[in-house]
């Protein structure tokens, strides 16, 4: 009784606060307290309960995506570990990473990257690279401008595309944007002289490519015309090439090979696999004019596993190849169909992607036609005469190699400047 009616007084003394019934245990049994006497009552079990909530009451169940983007990027302030007893870790990152994660998400909107330092810029390179951000239409070609026309070659330095001509169709601008490339393997792609890409190869953006693979391309005379319409005239473009690969390529004929003569610096040239009508007076006229001899054994220069594609964006054109790979997945479908018209009969024409291996045969019945650039070797003679003799030898050869290189090229100034040659230099 004591306890109940202290329990009154409380309710008494909070009497403005609304608390509802209270409920007391006592000797097994359930009392209530009545806040307005103070009393207590037996309670049958046929009272109602007192209800928290009123009938209109209602709970709905939202989820804030902002709020779980933020909690996401709070989570991502912290590493986790594990300790040898299996305790679970965390330490917060460093302010650089936080910063670093914060403008590679971001980093379709840098300005400039020039002046900015190469560690730096490479790790935001990787860090943008992991989240694929380059492999995005339009934000990826602008974020990947931005690195190319800061670092160049840093970049990428050596780029092989051998047999992925899907990947040049979907990233074409991409490829174009990079600058400074030394080397480049386009082969068994299937390009002809009217693509895109071959023109872009004479721009001055690529005027450092020293080799160049163009195996299998489809390429003709005037393909090769066009590529060297800079270096004739304007002695631009392709100038500082020193290793050319024009194999597999028959629509290539003797006048084509005449347009390779503006290459000076040029050490090795594949021309196997072409369409070569006097394979003699081509040899004599290499070794004549760009001092080319003709190579009986394989040269190491053009074996292809040599070109490998070097530099920050290595993973980008992996990312590139896969992509379209996963793309291609569907069309499997296709060719499980044909296996079906086959088998009930019905004849049903596919086109295969038409691989280079199919055309190596060419190569060796026509023959091996690489050259080289001999290496000057001192001869020891024992006479000082005979030494002398061949000098006056030598220079008179080299006189009379001399006019007529005169002769030569002044004829092809009147031949190479033609209408068409000027149509393409007023293109550049």
């Amino acid at each position: 009784q004591s306890w109940s009616r202290g329990m009154s007084y409380c309710l008494h003394s909070e009497s403005h606060l609304d608390t509802g019934p209270i409920y007391v245990r006592e000797n097994g049994k359930l009392h209530v307290v009545n806040p307005g006497a103070g009393s207590v009552q037996n309670v049958t079990p046929k009272t109602r309960p007192f209800s928290l909530f009123s009938r209109s009451f209602s709970v709905e169940l939202c989820m804030n995506r902002e709020d779980d983007r933020a909690r996401r990027q709070r989570t991502d302030h912290f590493i986790f570990t594990y300790t040898k007893e299996g305790n679970l870790r965390y330490s917060a990152k460093s302010l650089f990473s936080l910063v670093l994660g914060y403008i590679s998400d971001n980093v379709d909107h840098i300005d400039s990257l020039i002046g900015f330092p190469e560690q730096i810029a490479e790790k935001l390179f990787s860090a943008a690279e992991a989240r694929q951000k380059f492999t995005e239409p339009v934000t990826g070609l602008r974020a990947l401008q931005k690195f190319t026309e800061a670092y160049g070659s840093l970049v990428l330095c050596s780029l092989c595309l051998r047999n992925r001509y899907l990947v040049i169709s979907e990233k074409l601008e991409e490829i174009k944007s990079f600058r400074e490339l030394t080397c480049l393997d386009l082969s068994c792609c299937k390009l002809g002289d009217e693509h895109e890409l071959l023109e872009h190869l004479t721009k001055e953006a690529l005027s450092s490519v020293k080799r160049l693979l163009l195996k299998d391309n489809s390429l003709s005379d005037a393909g090769l015309r066009r590529m060297t319409a800079p270096v004739r005239v304007l002695k631009k473009g392709l100038e500082n090439l020193l290793v050319l690969d024009l194999s597999c390529n028959p629509k290539i004929t003797d006048v084509g090979i005449g347009y390779l003569l503006s290459f000076k610096k040029l050490n090795c040239l594949d021309i196997s696999g072409t369409g070569l009508k006097d394979v003699n007076a081509v040899i004599k006229r290499l070794q004549l004019q760009i001092g080319l001899v003709h190579s009986k054994v394989p040269l190491k220069e053009f074996d292809h596993s040599n070109c490998k594609t070097e530099g920050w964006a290595e993973q980008t054109v992996l990312q590139w190849e896969q992509a379209v790979m996963e793309a291609m997945k569907p069309q499997d479908n296709l060719r499980s169909r044909a296996a079906a018209l086959r088998f009930y009969g019905k004849t049903h024409r596919i086109e295969e992607v038409v691989k280079c291996t199919l055309v190596e045969p060419e190569t060796k019945a026509s023959g091996n036609l690489q050259f080289y650039k001999e290496k000057v070797q001192n001869c020891h003679l024992p006479l000082k005469k005979e030494v002398a003799g061949s000098h006056e030898l030598k220079n008179n050869k080299k006189r009379a190699l001399a006019e007529q290189e005169r002769e030569r090229t002044s004829k092809q100034k009147h031949l190479c400047l033609t209408v068409e040659d000027w149509d393409l230099l007023n293109t550049y």
